[in-house]
């Protein structure tokens, strides 16, 4: 297979399968959220760990740890990260998938004000725009609910500042994930234990079913970041943000059609908002993404005689 096209195929593996995991925390809705949290936290970095081992890549990570200073930054991006997991792992099994969806969706137009804020990044006419349909979209669901949309919300705050540490640290997204689930892994692990010892914890008191699943927490969050670098290294990044939104739809998708999440049509409304403005941000990114060759090339061309 070509590269492009391999990455093209690796892109949508990684977002159909970010997709579906709500169908995977479904299957362990008897367990507890901060359970399931912990689980994925050990079994990712034994999976993560292997993956590094069988691509000859270890000694990247042990030298991450080596630098102690980077080491209060990892917490941060570990807790970080946990928190949006944990949100995450309790909404779907709160019956929230609709509302989980909807933080991946507004996710891309926060990363964009944090680009401004922190980065002080310039933010074109139509990203603006885009961002304030976002933010008509949120208060009109607020309206609507009578209270504040926190699970999206959340969800696209957390992972956008996670996003935002990691493109400051530049640090391979294996290897940095190795470390930051290295870093909780004996937390996490201590409280799994202790949890099995007072005869509370799923893995050795429940099915033989779930403790596979608690394990199979550890594939299921490594192989589509996996997939996901292999597609960041072989096609363009605009292209990415496109298939990006998979994600977050096969997401709404399962909640309607497979739950059968209540979305009646004033919540469509409020989606509308949201969609169109991310309509209007993809469509700037990819019309200044196609017009670049083009400049490029009439700033290279031999002048008319």
């Amino acid at each position: 297979m070509k590269p492009y096209r391999a990455g093209i195929t690796a892109a949508a593996c990684a977002f159909v399968l970010w997709g579906l995991l709500p169908v995977y925390w479904k299957l362990l809705e008897g367990v507890a959220a901060y359970e399931i949290l912990c689980h994925r936290m050990v079994w990712s970095m034994v999976v993560t760990l292997g993956f590094l081992l069988v691509m000859g890549k270890v000694g990247g990570f042990f030298a991450l740890f080596r630098q102690r200073r980077r080491i209060g930054f990892f917490l941060l991006t570990a807790s970080i990260l946990s928190v949006n997991w944990f949100i995450y792992i309790w909404a779907v099994n709160a019956d929230h998938i609709i509302e989980a969806s909807l933080g991946y969706f507004i996710n891309p137009l926060v990363s964009v004000c944090f680009g401004v804020i922190f980065l002080k990044e310039t933010i074109r006419p139509w990203q603006w725009f885009s961002v304030l349909l976002a933010f008509v979209g949120v208060c009109y669901l607020t309206w609507l609910y009578g209270s504040f949309p926190w699970i999206a919300v959340s969800l696209a705050t957390t992972f956008a500042c996670y996003g935002l540490l990691r493109k400051i640290s530049v640090v391979p997204a294996l290897e940095g994930l190795c470390v930051e689930t290295s870093l909780l892994f004996l937390p996490a692990l201590g409280f799994l234990l202790f949890r099995e010892g007072a005869g509370a914890g799923a893995f050795v008191g429940d099915s033989p079913v779930v403790s596979l699943l608690l394990v199979g927490t550890g594939l299921a969050t490594t192989i589509p970041l996996l997939c996901f670098c292999y597609a960041a290294q072989k096609i363009p990044l605009y292209q990415v943000g496109l298939l990006q939104y998979l994600a977050p739809t096969i997401n709404l998708f399962v909640g309607i059609f497979i739950y059968h999440e209540p979305f009646p049509m004033e919540r469509v409304l409020g989606f509308a908002f949201i969609w169109t403005a991310l309509a209007v941000f993809l469509w700037d990114g990819l019309r200044r993404q196609l017009r670049a060759p083009m400049l490029e090339g009439k700033k290279h061309s031999p002048a008319r005689k």
